[in-house]
């Protein structure tokens, strides 16, 4: 059996505790319950560095400590059967917290606060732990939509693959930022190299760098649209491409496009449709442009995120408001999606990652 552990994150209403875990079979699709692993409060997003055994969470609340803001969990990873130990949690610097990711060299935690339109950064302790902040950056501003774009809401933050810049997405602004980021001291540069605008009332949610450096792909929420960039590796400069519908023509009803993501290979591009309640498809071509080609059901209600399995065979999803997660195969000629034969129920399931550990043995410690 693979080493690989499957880590839920979720809201917790309906009955959910916090973080649950799942072993998964590479083999068979086949997710076998580890059961809560972590009581914790709304740890709606986090990451996962699987060669230190460590997970980061956002608690997505406001009030962390009696602030107007939420929090960051450090975890450790026990290797008798995969159970989640705090090791220390730190205010993020901002209420509602959505997104947490790691720098290349995983001595950085960077987490998007969208309530409050701010982002921070947090030193990786060498046991795991997050130190203070060392970086912050608020957003100021508003955009096209009346209702959801009064003000910032920073919704995502990565490092280029280079890990030479920080990316920023804000669904607020409709806007990507692009911060020069030192990864010696940590430090972030406030003022960014350049800002690349969506169309108006877009709401760039999450990204994805294609492996090769040279192409962004921004999924847009309020639009239900993605937007391809070129990247400037050397500069951190960018530039439009192209921008296309995350739904088939004949689509009709509200969406909100959510997650974004490539397939091991490269080939193929996926985004999770909340509305319409599918994966939609789409061929990366040699420019680094997008075609669709499916679009396929979910079995479920409101799929907000999905991720692929290390193996690059089987995309998984998280249904949030039918509180079910659902194994899919990938069809590695086509990218089509085909329902594996399972799903196993989580409450408000809103986040999936991936724990590799194929050199452990579960029962006793690696």
């Amino acid at each position: 059996m693979s080493g690989y552990i499957l880590y839920v994150g979720t809201y917790t209403i309906r009955g959910s505790k916090g973080i649950y875990a799942f072993r998964f079979d590479s083999g068979s699709g086949r997710l076998n319950p580890l059961g809560l692993q972590a009581k914790t409060e709304n740890p709606s997003f986090f990451t996962v560095d699987s060669k230190r055994s460590l997970l980061y969470a956002v608690n997505e609340i406001n009030d962390y400590r009696g602030t107007q803001s939420g929090s960051v969990c450090a975890y450790k990873v026990d290797g008798k059967n995969g159970r989640l130990h705090v090791l220390n949690e730190v205010s993020s610097k901002g209420a509602g917290p959505c997104y947490v990711s790691l720098d290349k060299t995983g001595r950085y935690a960077f987490v998007a606060n969208f309530q409050s339109g701010s982002i921070a950064g947090f030193p990786v302790l060498e046991d795991g732990r997050l130190g203070r902040a060392s970086v912050f950056v608020q957003g100021y501003g508003s955009s096209a939509d009346l209702v959801r774009q009064k003000e910032p809401h920073a919704h995502s933050v990565a490092t280029s693959p280079d890990n030479r810049f920080l990316v920023l997405a804000d669904l607020g602004l409709d806007r990507l930022f692009v911060y020069p980021f030192n990864s010696s001291s940590g430090q972030v540069t406030e003022a960014a190299v350049q800002v690349m605008r969506t169309r108006a009332g877009a709401g760039p949610r999450h990204f994805s760098f294609h492996p090769n450096g040279r192409q962004l792909y921004a999924v847009n929420e309020i639009d239900s649209t993605i937007t391809v960039f070129a990247y400037e590796q050397a500069s951190g400069t960018v530039h439009e491409l192209q921008t296309v519908s995350t739904l088939p023509d004949a689509a009709s009803g509200p969406n909100d496009a959510a997650e974004i993501g490539l397939d091991s290979a490269a080939r193929f591009l996926y985004v999770s449709n909340r509305g319409h309640d599918t994966i939609s498809v789409f061929r990366i071509g040699k420019r680094g442009t997008l075609t669709m080609a499916g679009n396929f059901q979910t079995g479920g209600r409101s799929p907000r995120t999905f991720t692929i399995d290390p193996t690059g065979r089987y995309l998984l999803v998280a249904n949030e408001r039918s509180d079910r997660v659902v194994v899919l195969k990938i069809d590695p000629e086509t990218g089509a999606l085909d329902p594996a034969g399972q799903l196993v129920n989580v409450p408000s399931p809103v986040c999936l990652a991936f724990l590799d550990r194929t050199n452990w043995h579960f029962g006793r410690h690696p």
